[in-house]
């Protein structure tokens, strides 16, 4: 499995994009939300923090909330469960994915920071929901991989199954202000697998 750290883009004819300045951007905002919240991040801040001009921020990221889902998603995005055989395990391998980054220093204030930045009045929702999208798309494709096989329902609202994994986690980090656990995991594995399960 591999955790995406850096997302890269496409670019066409022209001065090739520096990832070195992608990581040192994308790193100052999780150091300055991890220090300061919300309002610590700030262009200015950003740029001096990375050792980068102002332009060179917004040329990537034209807003603040561009620039914070682009952080939480070096830091939680998309990953990559190998098919073995079993949904349970393989929602174990999500969960225990998310279970390491989210106990990161810094990770509760930059989720709650995106969340927060996507209900502001100027927010693009659309943004942060194909975040959250992205975020979701391989237990989405282990619940299908698993109908496929024969161990998960057919008759699965998938997308309302995706939420229910990923929201248990977050919200005992954001809402809760407390570290999740493996025990969290464990309940979290054991019931939906349960919810889902094939009948023999």
């Amino acid at each position: 499995m591999v955790e995406k750290r850096v997302r890269s883009e496409g670019r066409g004819p022209g001065r090739p994009r520096d990832e070195r300045v992608d990581i040192a951007v994308l790193d100052a905002v999780v150091a300055l939300v991890a220090e300061g919240g919300l309002a610590a991040v700030t262009m200015d801040a950003v740029a001096l923090r990375a050792g980068v001009g102002k332009m060179t921020i917004y040329r990537r990221w034209p807003t603040k909330q561009d620039l914070l889902i682009a952080a939480a998603e070096s830091r939680v995005g998309p990953l990559s469960v190998p098919d073995l055989g079993d949904f349970r395990a393989e929602l174990r391998v999500v969960l225990e994915t998310r279970l390491k980054v989210y106990r990161e220093p810094g990770i509760d204030r930059l989720l709650a920071g995106v969340i927060g930045a996507a209900a502001e009045a100027d927010a693009v929702r659309t943004a942060y929901g194909a975040y959250s999208a992205r975020g979701m798309g391989e237990t989405r494709r282990i619940l299908e991989r698993g109908i496929a096989r024969g161990d998960v329902r057919p008759d699965i609202d998938v997308r309302a199954v995706a939420t229910m994994v990923a929201a248990p986690l977050v919200f005992r980090l954001v809402g809760e202000m407390e570290a999740p656990d493996g025990a969290l995991v464990d309940t979290v594995v054991e019931l939906v697998s349960r919810a889902v399960a094939a009948s023999d």
